[in-house]
């Protein structure tokens, strides 16, 4: 059985929205798999600051965001659209949604039966579940520089790290496991190239690493460790650094 874990991560909702307008740019498949329709009512579970949400929403739909992080969620308020603040594990619809949409946001939560489950009850009879997040082997290079920089300091990595990354015919086994019909799930390699350091990108999407690191200093010196233990392998001629994201794509229908 998957762990449950505290929620360590904490966003920054100007940082996100500086450093990880990526995420929303590069969702043109999983909104096309989605293929939403005006009038329908969807669920954008882990909506963040809501800009691809809004997005959806031009197109006619009905959306209602929902997300842990009450920061990001009050961006997306700004937006004009409507949150929800609340763990994903924990939702409490009845057959409300015609679709239930996700795009970077499963592999953050640990119980994914549980989300699953709550999935199956908030769709309506035919509804479908639509998404894409990170799965096995994602950032595969940074996170083992980063377990082994935590182990040298006498921690045990697998207690902090915060990821589900499962591989498809597992998760396959989740959607089918919870009564879900799977149409398609896919795992598929997507590098990305930042337009910033490794060590910010640590610091925005890998924090509940840090919070077990006493001083700023400390932090300090262990993310410049990690970054130079990367330069071989993810920092180009051009001086640009490349995270060697896996994404899984899904989509699954409730009979």
């Amino acid at each position: 059985m998957m762990r449950s874990m505290p929620n360590l991560q904490r966003w920054n909702a100007q940082s996100y929205a500086e450093k990880a307008h990526f995420v929303g740019d590069l969702a043109g498949a999983v909104v096309e798999l989605l293929d939403p329709r005006k009038g329908e009512r969807i669920l954008d579970v882990g909506c963040g600051d809501g800009y691809l949400t809004h997005r959806l929403a031009t197109m006619g739909a009905r959306l209602l965001g929902y997300d842990l992080s009450p920061e990001l969620a009050n961006a997306a308020r700004a937006r004009g659209l409507e949150v929800i603040v609340g763990n994903a594990e924990e939702m409490d619809f009845s057959c409300e949604f015609d679709a239930i949409f996700s795009n970077a946001a499963l592999h953050w939560m640990r119980r994914p039966s549980a989300v699953v489950a709550a999935v199956a009850n908030a769709l309506k009879p035919g509804g479908r579940f639509v998404g894409e997040f990170a799965g096995f082997g994602n950032a595969f290079r940074i996170r083992c520089e980063i377990h082994q920089a935590l182990e040298r300091r006498g921690i045990e990595s697998a207690k902090v790290d915060p990821w589900y990354l499962p591989t498809a015919q597992a998760y396959r086994g989740v959607l089918e496991g919870g009564g879900l019909m799977v149409s398609n799930v896919e795992l598929f390699d997507r590098p990305v190239v930042l337009d910033y350091s490794i060590i910010e990108w640590i610091r925005i999407f890998g924090s509940p690493y840090l919070t077990v690191l006493g001083s700023e200093l400390e932090k300090t010196v262990f993310l410049d460790e990690v970054s130079q233990r990367l330069e071989p392998e993810l920092l180009g001629a051009d001086g640009r650094w490349t995270v060697d994201y896996t994404r899984i794509r899904f989509r699954a229908e409730k009979a």
